[in-house]
């Protein structure tokens, strides 16, 4: 492939990457996949949220990946028994159907090999070149603009050129460290350690089937999401100071039993993964654009797994980013214009998402609903807190949202101009907004 041309090269066959290149492809570009490692491949991230069913549904791809068998997910169970997080003390469920007319109420559970390859194989079926096993080792440059890369697949040396390079490399950051761009979010240096289990039978579940399980405790948070067949998938969270690298086995166990409801749910089940551990996965850059290049996902920002919102910022901002470069390609003139605004666009989500994930480690997350006057009041801003956190982070009226973004100390990037308007359901967004402002008038 010497001097081969596309339109675009995507880095990574993952969630961003797959959806970036099936979509590029479907309006007619020319498109190659590297992806460094073979497929399926195990990868953590199994529990959707439900603007992920909204989101595959205007992507085309709710079919393809609907007919694969997942669990359905319809809430997530938070446990907290100091009663300090939630608005119930012991369990709140956070119920999708709550979300108001209009949005989806349910979505998946994924074995993310399974998923990850469903999302590849589409890129391919639109007709964008995927090459696995394929390990980027330079970024060509003409001047200040990246114009191709130079990967090693099998024995051979390759270098290929197109327009524009998309980064969609998760935590592997081609472009964030060939250009030293990436920033540890040190307030979120957290360690991840977890498993799969087999053997799991829901009859022992103490809540709802499907549900993720979100247990707190002093030192972090154990998960439990239940994958399709018999398998579940259980990781505890802790800030550094509290990981002992050779005691992993001990600390895990230990903290998973600090959660009787999901020791409850593991009853009969078995070890069928061995530990995995993840650390220091917490950052951001401050440019995630530049001449010829745009990242999309968490090759630009990752804040934590807490609340299963990874996922569906990557495939946002890779449909976002998709986009962008077909409206560049058709003008290049307005190359700049295009790139700051999707630049502020893909802030604007994951600023929104981390800003949750400090809410939650500070005991913050839903004071205003806990403080409600009304129980009419109470259910309009559980409406509003259910939405947040079934994937909501574009939308600049959710009064929640607009507390979060208030405070500033969860500031994630350098100041920006946010851009909002939910890409999942403008139109429903759009009427909320009209809502809002003729409430106010």
């Amino acid at each position: 492939m010497a001097d081969k041309a596309f339109d675009v090269i995507v880095i990574g066959g993952g969630p961003a990457g797959s959806v970036c290149a099936a979509a590029l492809a479907d309006h007619g570009h020319s498109v190659v996949v590297l992806e460094r490692q073979e497929f399926p491949r195990f990868h953590i991230g199994e529990s959707m949220l439900p603007y992920m069913i909204g989101l595959l549904e205007r992507l085309d791809l709710l079919d393809a990946v609907g007919k694969q068998g997942y669990v359905v997910k319809r809430g997530g169970e938070f446990i907290d028994p100091t009663g300090t997080k939630f608005i119930t003390p012991g369990v709140y469920r956070a119920d999708f159907s709550k979300q108001g007319e209009g949005r989806h109420s349910e979505t998946f559970q994924v074995e993310r090999a399974h998923f990850d390859q469903v999302l590849l194989e589409k890129a391919r079926a639109n007709g964008a070149e995927v090459i696995t096993g394929a390990s980027v080792r330079e970024l060509v440059m003409t001047g200040d603009r990246i114009t191709g890369v130079r990967y090693r697949h099998g024995s051979g040396e390759h270098e290929i050129s197109a327009s524009f390079v998309v980064d969609a490399s998760g935590r592997a950051g081609t472009i964030a460290n060939r250009f030293g761009l990436r920033k540890t979010t040190d307030d979120l240096r957290m360690v991840a350690i977890f498993r799969h289990y087999e053997g799991l039978d829901e009859r022992y579940n103490p809540g709802h089937e499907g549900d993720i399980q979100i247990g707190s405790h002093a030192d972090g948070w154990v998960w439990a999401i239940p994958l399709s067949g018999d398998k579940v998938s259980v990781g505890t969270v802790m800030p550094r100071a509290v990981f002992r690298e050779g005691a992993k086995e001990d600390v895990f166990a230990e903290h998973v039993a600090r959660v009787p409801r999901i020791v409850e749910r593991l009853t009969g089940t078995r070890p069928s993964t061995e530990l995995r551990v993840e650390t220091d996965y917490s950052y951001h850059t401050d440019e995630v654009t530049g001449p010829g290049w745009l990242m999309a996902g968490d090759a630009g920002c990752f804040g934590d797994p807490m609340f299963s919102g990874g996922t569906l910022v990557a495939m946002v901002t890779a449909a976002r980013a998709a986009d962008t470069i077909t409206r560049v390609l058709a003008d290049p003139s307005a190359e700049r214009m295009l790139t700051d605004d999707y630049a502020n666009f893909f802030k604007t989500g994951y600023d929104t998402y981390v800003r949750l994930i400090f809410a939650f480690y500070q005991s913050e997350l839903i004071s205003a609903v806990a403080e409600a006057s009304t129980v009419a009041e109470r259910e309009k801003l559980e409406m509003y807190m259910v939405r947040l956190l079934g994937g909501d982070f574009w939308s600049e009226h959710n009064p929640i949202a607009q507390a979060l973004r208030a405070n500033p100390a969860w500031r994630t990037f350098a100041p920006f101009q946010p851009v909002f308007g939910c890409p999942v359901y403008p139109e429903l967004d759009a009427a909320d907004r009209a809502e809002v402002a003729a409430a106010r008038a």
